[in-house]
């Protein structure tokens, strides 16, 4: 799930002044955070499916593996916004050590415990610190880009390449998962991700040269403000990725089931690896395009997009329809993304960002969350395919609502800043 921000203004500098990906990749000493930054980033592409198909194989229900996963996604949802504060205030390193060692340790738990056949609520118990401990790698290697390109042009560049490596991610890592799971043993997938956790988080740490210095008072964190949550057009964000949330949580549970019933479950990796991979394509070409259109308009189109598509989905009865479907809706999530964040760089003061984007992340964990547990239940109750259910209704919601609210996307831009990823946003003048 990553994001992109281009200058979306009149003013914007042509997209021919941008420079290239290979300029980017030869800057000294990037190769050494973005390696081991790939490795530990794929908890949040890898850790919900895992858990759904471990969960589901111990217990024979959608709705018990859903609910587990739901309530790693809250916790992840509601920690993470203080993660990235306490990056701000004591560094990378200080946050990144704990909680990749707290993450390990809980994902082996919850790991044991399902295959011990414990009760649902023991495996919430250990889910809890499972997604509280999440690493927030993908914003720190944002952020570790902003101390080697502070001031160069190449910090359009860096954004966009970092949506593209954050939806790379969602098209390995489920791949990864479903293959590990169904070859190997169904708990290969969340011991592998706790694997790569643990060992990509301790070398991203171990990269001190690169990670952003801490300021005598503290950084950011410390800096007194007014919740970013008091801005309307906060709030019309949140519920816009809320249902996007809906999307990644809805498609997680309801493919697995899909392929389960048809006899194929090998195949759930590659239809969310097409989903996925929409996504990707249509970031790179997003974070390539110096847009002219106003941001607000362009959210309206690409979120109508995204309802419309998401709602086809439950009518795909062959796995052909279903991924031509699931590229469809994953081509429509990126550019919403990204022109969200895009929004949230114009309508919230600089020294409200960090909190502004790690809410928008957390609306993302939380609406996966609670689609993972509705469409569980769905699949459970009714019929296979019924969870495509909630991308439809999770996007339509939220659809209404910024349509009902669009006037409070309206603001100001004073600055404009380059993405370096949610709690870390670097301001930079625009010419």
């Amino acid at each position: 799930m990553g994001s992109t921000v281009t200058d979306d203004s009149a003013k914007t500098s042509p997209a021919s002044s941008r420079p290239g990906y290979g300029a980017l990749l030869r800057t000294r000493g990037a190769w050494t955070f973005l390696l081991p930054g790939f490795a530990a980033r794929q908890p949040f592409a890898m850790l919900t499916l895992s858990i759904v198909l471990l969960v589901q194989h111990t217990t024979g229900s959608y709705g018990a593996a859903g609910a587990a996963a739901a309530v790693t996604g809250v916790s992840m949802a509601l920690f993470a916004p203080y993660s990235g504060r306490l990056a701000d205030r004591y560094g990378q390193r200080a946050v990144l050590l704990p909680g990749v060692l707290v993450h390990t340790v809980s994902g082996l738990s919850l790991t044991a415990l399902a295959l011990a056949h414990a009760p649902l609520w023991a495996l919430f118990l250990a889910a809890v610190p499972t997604g509280a401990s999440v690493p927030q790698v993908g914003p720190m290697v944002r952020a570790r880009w902003g101390v080697k390109l502070q001031g160069s042009p190449l910090m359009g560049t860096a954004a966009a390449f970092e949506s593209v490596t954050d939806e790379l991610t969602f098209v390995f890592g489920p791949l990864l998962a479903t293959a590990l799971c169904t070859a190997v043993t169904p708990a290969a997938g969340l011991l592998t991700e706790a694997a790569l956790t643990l060992v990509g988080g301790l070398l991203f740490a171990a990269q001190k040269s690169t990670q952003p210095a801490v300021t005598a008072t503290g950084g950011p964190a410390h800096v007194e403000h007014g919740s970013a949550l008091r801005i309307p057009g906060v709030r019309v964000l949140i519920v816009t990725f809320l249902g996007i949330g809906s999307v990644f949580g809805g498609m997680q549970v309801s493919l697995a089931a899909f392929t389960q019933s048809i006899g194929e479950p090998g195949l759930n990796g590659v239809l969310y690896g097409v989903f996925a991979a929409g996504n990707m394509l249509s970031g790179i070409v997003c974070g390539a395009i110096a847009w002219k259109t106003a941001p607000q308009r362009r959210l309206l189109v690409g979120y109508t997009a995204l309802a419309l598509t998401a709602s086809a989905l439950w009518t795909a009865h062959s796995v052909l329809l279903l991924a031509a479907l699931g590229l469809l809706v994953g081509m429509c999530i990126a550019p919403s993304l990204i022109t969200g964040y895009t929004l949230v760089e114009a309508l919230v003061p600089a020294r409200a960002r960090t909190e502004a984007f790690t809410w928008l992340t957390g609306a993302v964990a939380l609406g996966q969350a609670a689609a993972v547990t509705v469409a569980g239940q769905l699949e459970d109750r009714l019929w296979d395919g019924s969870g495509f259910l909630v991308p439809m209704g999770g996007t339509v919601l939220a659809l209404l609502t910024l349509v009902a609210l669009r006037s409070a996307l309206i603001a100001r831009q004073e600055t404009q800043t380059v993405a370096r990823g949610v709690g870390h946003r670097s301001p930079v003048t625009v010419d």
